[in-house]
């Protein structure tokens, strides 16, 4: 049975007339990605200037990394419990209380930050990965219900790629602002992005946000953790999160190190590799829907094929033109399966529990980002670069084993 079909009982029938569904669709999506490229750039952003924290803090790079880590880690945590509600209520207005919640979260890391108050830096960042969270399922929720379902991968695809031009944003300017202003100015740098986002997306998403179907039962939601394909797609984001994280946190740090370029060049150098995420998620969507007619399998078994020797080698030369391309390379393939693995997970389930099942993709999916940069650091300061990258490049090789078994969805 497939349940690749569109979730007719909670599209506005307002969206009948083409140009009204034209114009609401593409306000949708803008207002939405802007608030997530936000959200991504402030999730991020530490990791660009994470030897400036440590001489300030006076912390190890163990401790360093949480302070990425922590994002990810609250939204394992609380991604579950969102996708719940989210399947009982309003998700356009979640999304508003999630933008106020960033500006609280924002304003209290900068606070903290120059503060030297590390403990309350860490809060501020844990109470902005319940925004994340909430505007990640909330997005892609909306987002899916917007479009027919041959569009859905190709539209969810557009909303992801906000994921790594906040990243790219983060990675890019994160320097820069430290420079400027304190590196404490990185937690509000970005609120300006998520605001404009909401003045956009709000009248776009009017009459979207409530389903109209009765909320699943409670044996609907446990019956997506019994899922096996739930569970083969969800470790699959596991793998692929894990491998964007580590290379997001840690790359920067083994450019300025071990080959002693500048902080900004290397925040620059290794923005490229969340960046071509933007073509690398819509992508993966076109692909997807039309050359691959609807199948999933094929794209995720590639991304990891390709991805697995990039991440090995990437210790192995100091050639600044080859190691960017060794990024731009690399994050295209990791994020392929970052792209699709969202939409793959809304097929292998019933439409009903559709916003509880990218809840648990998101969770688990996160789960490998919140612990990649923190076992990045122990690994990096007990061995070094060279052993951290060789054990990034394996968890690669575990993916292909997963993609080769993992489902079709027009087969489940």
């Amino acid at each position: 049975m497939t349940h690749r079909t569109n979730d007719t009982r909670s599209v506005d029938p307002s969206l009948d007339e083409p140009s009204q569904d034209n114009r609401t669709t593409w306000g949708l999506v803008v207002g939405a990605s802007l608030i997530s490229t936000g959200l991504a750039a402030y999730e991020i952003v530490p990791a660009s200037v994470t030897p400036i924290i440590r001489d300030s803090l006076n912390i190890g790079p163990t401790i360093a990394g949480l302070l990425v880590g922590i994002m990810f880690g609250t939204a394992v945590v609380t991604s579950l419990p969102a996708g719940a509600v989210l399947d009982r209520t309003d998700s356009r207005t979640a999304m508003a209380v999630a933008v106020l919640t960033l500006l609280v979260a924002g304003s209290w890391g900068w606070i903290a930050g120059r503060q030297g108050d590390y403990r309350s830096v860490i809060a501020s960042r844990a109470l902005g990965g319940v925004a994340y969270v909430v505007v990640w399922n909330a997005g892609i929720d909306l987002v899916s219900r917007a479009v027919s379902a041959a569009n859905q991968a190709t539209a969810v695809g557009i909303f992801t790629a906000s994921g790594p031009i906040g990243f790219a944003l983060g990675q890019g300017l994160g320097p820069l602002i430290a420079e400027q202003f304190g590196w404490p100015a990185i937690f509000l740098a970005f609120t300006g992005v998520v605001l404009v986002g909401l003045v956009v997306f709000w009248p776009a998403s009017r009459g979207l946000g409530r389903s109209r179907g009765e909320a699943p039962s409670v044996s609907e939601f446990g019956a997506v953790l019994r899922n096996r394909n739930v569970w083969l797609v969800g470790l699959l984001g596991f793998l692929g999160y894990a491998l964007y994280l580590f290379v997001n946190s840690w790359g920067s740090s083994y450019l300025t190190e071990e080959l002693g370029l500048s902080l900004a060049v290397s925040g620059l150098l290794v923005a490229v590799f969340p960046a071509v995420g933007v073509v690398s998620r819509v992508s993966s969507g076109l692909l997807s829907d039309r050359v691959f007619g609807g199948r999933r399998q094929p794209l995720v078994l590639g991304s990891f094929c390709v991805a697995a020797p990039l991440v090995l080698a990437f210790t192995r030369f100091r050639s600044l033109p080859l190691l960017v391309a060794l990024l731009l390379l690399a994050g295209f393939a990791v994020q392929l399966t970052l792209g699709l693995s969202f939409t793959y997970v809304r097929e292998v389930v019933d439409p009903r529990v559709a916003a509880t099942a990218v809840a648990f993709q998101t969770s688990i999916g996160l789960a490998g980002a919140f612990l990649a940069p923190i076992a990045g650091g122990v690994v990096v300061d007990l061995a070094g670069f060279d052993t951290a990258f060789t054990l990034a490049g394996g968890l690669a090789l575990c993916g292909i084993a997963i993609a080769w078994r993992a489902p079709e969805p027009a087969n489940v």
